[in-house]
């Protein structure tokens, strides 16, 4: 590693201190979403303003209105450090927003207080998503106190609402700010990893959640000619719903886990009846992870024709609602910069290899790969998102800062 980068990495161990007293403000101001029960994130942004302020040649407010919310707003800010070149910026993205805490009976330490103990900092929202606000600030404050200007422009953009729907975060801002971004921009989002740092997030799966209501007509158990069984019809839709692994058999060696589309059986509601009725309706739903090769549109309706022939077949009513869809986006080349760069920085910083690899869940990444740009999530975690005693390992929050500022100064 050249001289700059060594101290640069130098400069970002010294702040150790200066991030876990960041964590700790962070903390002390929850930041719960209205749907949740709290007052949105107003609050933490004023309290994050002085430091982009402080740091940035630019910060702008890119605000979604919500009644709701406090200060009739949900903020987003995208913070630029000027490089060398306009070409491109490179951005880090973090959300602000937490959930709540749950049972605090649970909890060994304050969820809003922030307690530093045997290397990690215990609060909520720590791990998910302030280990990234910290980890991408300080690389970037690192910039600045060394005198360094990268070849391209850094930014880091803030965001609300990634833990509802990002209706008034990131899709927010793609929606009525995509201006901001050039074609060329790529996104690094600190908001999935593991706890060795050994996995690259190119790509996510579609995740279709289809719900069905069956109905037919409820009789008694000894007279089932007199009926139409409900239940029965929604078997043969289990089966043949399973049949469409047959029509979908793409595989992507990038999912490891596992590399095909996945079709299951999950939500069930009981209907209450007896040993001896037979049953006029079955509720049951399905949560789809299609592959971003399947076309969720055309998957639909292949499961809309499933229905129409059961329902000839038994003379039932079949409602399909869909009631979760987030299609995926284009994967992210593994021969891109941004997943080049990643790669090579976790190598020098860490000692190791990360591999890319694809998730069957859903990250705030997905939604600017939909819109065309190249994203990755990455981060060092230890996947204490949402539970009680959630906490930020230390040396995982420094760590990242110095792979950041190693993307940043190799960027050419």
């Amino acid at each position: 590693m050249n001289q700059t980068l060594q101290k640069m990495l130098g400069r970002i161990e010294g702040y150790r201190s200066q991030m876990a007293d960041m964590q700790k403000g962070l903390t002390r101001i929850p930041a719960i979403a209205p749907e949740s029960g709290g007052k949105g994130e107003y609050a933490r942004g004023k309290y994050l303003e002085p430091y982009l302020k402080g740091v940035f040649d630019e910060v702008k407010e890119l605000h979604a209105p919500d009644a709701r919310a406090e200060g009739g707003i949900r903020p987003n800010y995208a913070a630029v450090y000027k490089g060398k070149s306009n070409e491109k910026t490179i951005w880090i993205m973090a959300h602000m927003d937490t959930v709540p805490p749950g049972d605090e009976k649970l909890w060994k330490t304050k969820p809003f207080e922030a307690v530093e103990r045997d290397g990690k900092l215990y609060g909520r929202g720590v791990e998910d998503n302030q280990q990234a606000i910290v980890s991408g600030f300080f690389s970037i404050k690192a910039l600045k106190e060394e005198g360094v200007r990268p070849f391209y422009n850094i930014g880091l953009l803030l965001v609300s609402d990634e833990e509802i729907v990002d209706e008034y975060g990131a899709i927010y801002v793609l929606d009525h700010h995509r201006n901001i971004f050039g074609k060329e921009d790529f996104f690094i989002v600190p908001d999935g990893g593991d706890p060795k740092g050994e996995t690259i997030e190119v790509a996510e799966k579609t995740f279709l959640w289809l719900k069905f209501i069956t109905r037919g007509k409820q009789a008694h158990g000894a007279k089932p000619h007199t009926g139409i069984n409900a239940r029965r019809a929604a078997a043969y839709l289990i089966v043949e719903m399973d049949n469409l692994h047959k029509k979908y058999p793409q595989e992507n060696p990038v999912f490891e886990e596992p590399p095909h589309s996945t079709i299951e059986p999950t939500l069930k509601i009981a209907n209450d009846l007896n040993f001896n009725t037979i049953p006029g309706e079955d509720i049951m739903g399905f949560d789809c992870r299609l592959l971003p090769s399947v076309n969720t549109d055309e998957f639909i309706k292949s499961v809309r024709d499933i229905c129409s022939g059961i329902e000839n077949k038994f003379g039932v009513k079949i409602d399909m609602e869909v009631a979760g869809r987030s299609d995926s986006g284009t994967e992210t080349p593994i021969a891109s910069p941004v997943v080049r760069l990643v790669k090579q920085a976790v190598k020098d910083v860490n000692g190791f290899d990360a591999k890319p690899y694809g998730a069957g869940g859903m990250t705030v990444a997905n939604r600017f790969r939909l819109k065309g740009f190249n994203a990755v999530a990455y981060s060092r975690l230890d996947d204490m998102a949402h539970q009680p005693n959630e906490y930020c390992v230390i040396d995982n929050m420094v760590n990242d800062a110095k792979v950041w500022a190693h993307v940043f100064l190799n960027a050419k």
